[in-house]
């Protein structure tokens, strides 16, 4: 890498919380143990079942983590952009990725194989730490989504989704929101169907909570959403 890429790699792992803690020196080293990947639209990180023996951080582009349910419906867990790590799982010894990571777009990420990644965590003690923090709240996080699909109505299942995606840091609360999220990709996230979705975001157009256009769903009611995500009254 040049000079110049090099540096704006760092400053990317940085912002990741994985990294968080670690020095200049330490990220530098750790970047010397990374392979740079290009993962083309619409390819694949890994998929779900498979031996996991890689860890990446995502560079540039977007990509989605689905995973198959036991009844054979696929669920999107995670919509990734720059900056987000995919499959700490790695961490843990014989494990298998739990979901398929698939490139939404042209990707391009840093990776480190299995045995790297965990010498580098018994060097540095912060990056165990953070390797087992994000492990835990991977795990809380998929409990939650199994138990929005089978305990909440549909109505608050999506209004959640649509809101994990303006929450996300950096991301302000001041209407309008724009989301770019197809109604299919709603419907995956949300384990239900794609007439289920376009009918409740027909419905909150009508009551001027959305715009909804193609790809692109744009929330103008902040608190009202919020209050259907938390099941309050309106």
């Amino acid at each position: 890498m040049s000079h110049d890429l090099d540096q704006s790699v760092l400053n990317t792992l940085s912002q990741v919380s994985l990294f968080e803690g670690l020095t200049p020196h330490q990220l530098q080293i750790i970047l010397q143990a990374a392979h740079h990947r290009h993962i083309p639209r619409h390819g694949y990180f890994f998929h779900q079942g498979e031996e996991a023996t890689h860890l990446y951080v995502l560079l540039q582009g977007k990509a989605r983590l689905t995973q198959i349910t036991p009844e054979g419906q696929q669920v999107i867990i995670h919509l990734l952009g720059p900056g987000d790590p995919v499959a700490i799982i790695v961490v843990l010894s014989h494990a298998k990725y739990p979901v398929t990571a698939r490139a939404h777009t042209h990707c391009d990420a840093l990776s480190w194989e299995r045995d790297s990644i965990t010498r580098l965590m018994e060097q540095y003690g912060r990056l165990s730490l953070n390797g087992l923090k994000m492990v835990s709240e991977r795990f809380l996080e998929m409990q939650d989504r199994y138990r929005e699909l089978a305990t909440e109505r549909v109505e608050r299942r999506i209004a959640r989704a649509l809101l994990r995606q303006i929450n996300k840091p950096g991301n302000g609360r001041a209407a309008p929101h724009k989301i770019t999220l197809s109604r299919q990709d709603l419907a995956e996230m949300t384990g239900t169907t794609l007439y289920t979705v376009s009918r409740t975001c027909s419905s909150w157009e009508q009551q001027g909570l959305i715009t909804a256009g193609r790809g692109r769903i744009t929330i103008c009611n902040y608190t009202d959403f919020l209050n259907i995500a938390e099941d309050l009254p309106r």
